[in-house]
């Protein structure tokens, strides 16, 4: 298979094409730009359509319309931008309708600056817009990892009808890594519930609305039962020298990237440090981690935020191990040597 280098950001829109994305509608903003650059240049060379919206706002909109008459649809952005969008993801959550979402994280909080973060995770897996909906949430770690998952984002946003969110860093969306695309039957089923005219058959209503509270009730329960089938069937993450460790290390993104490099440093020394990262983090992989949590002395979760997946360990390990954390923030990526410092510096208090 031809390995091809590319930018992360660049190979997600590639991977989006492969997956059969026919229509985009974004808006530019740092450090995510190059996707929507490389959305305008290669749709029309596929028969595909390229808008630039006049806003987020707008975007997210035009997703909503394209998704409810059957498209494969995507559109991408950074932190603020994903703020601004969050009406619109609710209303599409609600409507149950397929679409993907690439946020380029960056620090924060405000307008923050261009630097990678992790600092949008609250807003990604806990629902950012408003009522009970959830966001199925992919955390790539690499770009090759990035390709796949997008591919995937597809495949789950249509067998759920619900949004799906590629979690990113400006670090993961600037690097450029050697990627290959596998090549595949799109098969995308859409017969059932898209607004394509009611000739010869009742016609169908998409909607996020109902003016009677049962019958609201009614959809949130339908919502629910999904999110459940979500949870039981989707949890991703991967064990990296897991089988004899005492010490472990809980860490998502490119972050958990970084610290695969710790826990080698660490088994250089002769500690028996292991890796845990969730790739899904909703549906958060919690069964496994409480798992691996029974044999170990110590956690530490690291990330590029305050602590916010910090809450989602400490809720699987339920108390029974320690959980240290490490994290930077607005934008400061940490550093191997840094991290494994201060894994030591807590291994000594222990």
């Amino acid at each position: 298979m031809k390995k091809i280098m590319m930018k992360g950001v660049e190979a997600i829109g590639e991977a989006a094409i492969k997956a059969g994305c026919r229509n985009y509608f974004g808006y530019p903003i740092t450090p995510q730009s190059e996707l929507t650059e490389y959305m305008a240049r290669r749709l029309p060379e596929v028969n595909g359509s390229f808008l630039q919206a006049e806003s987020e706002v707008a975007a997210v909109n035009m997703i909503y319309g394209a998704s409810s008459v059957g498209k494969r649809v995507m559109t991408s952005t950074s932190s603020p931008g994903f703020s601004l969008m969050q009406e619109g993801i609710s209303y599409i959550a609600c409507a149950q309708l397929p679409a993907v979402f690439v946020n380029v994280v960056r620090g924060g909080p405000g307008l923050g600056d261009i630097q990678p973060s992790q600092g949008d995770y609250f807003q990604a897996t806990k629902g950012g817009g408003h009522g009970d909906y959830r966001l199925i949430v992919l955390s790539p770690s690499t770009v090759q990892e990035a390709t796949e998952l997008t591919i995937l984002a597809f495949d789950l946003a249509d067998r759920y009808r619900n949004p799906v969110l590629i979690f990113a860093d400006g670090l993961l969306g600037q690097m450029m890594e050697p990627v290959t695309f596998e090549e595949r039957e799109i098969i995308y089923d859409n017969s059932s519930w898209a607004l394509t005219g009611a000739k010869n058959r009742s016609p169908r209503q998409v909607t996020s609305f109902n003016i009677d509270p049962y019958g609201l009730e009614k959809m949130n329960i339908e919502l629910q039962k999904k999110y459940r089938q979500i949870e039981a069937n989707e949890v991703r993450y991967e064990e990296f020298l897991t089988e004899d460790a005492d010490i472990l290390i809980v860490a998502h993104g490119t972050v958990g990237r970084i610290t695969k490099s710790v826990v080698k440093m660490a088994r250089e020394e002769g500690l028996k440090i292991g890796l845990f990262r969730p790739i899904t983090l909703y549906p958060y992989p919690y069964d496994a981690l409480a798992r691996l949590a029974e044999n170990m002395s110590l956690i530490m979760t690291v990330e590029m935020s305050s602590g916010q997946m910090l809450e989602d360990v400490k809720l699987a390990v339920c108390g029974k191990t320690k959980v240290e954390f490490y994290g930077r923030m607005a934008g400061v990526v940490p550093t191997p040597e840094e991290i494994f410092t201060h894994l030591k510096s807590l291994i000594r208090r222990q």
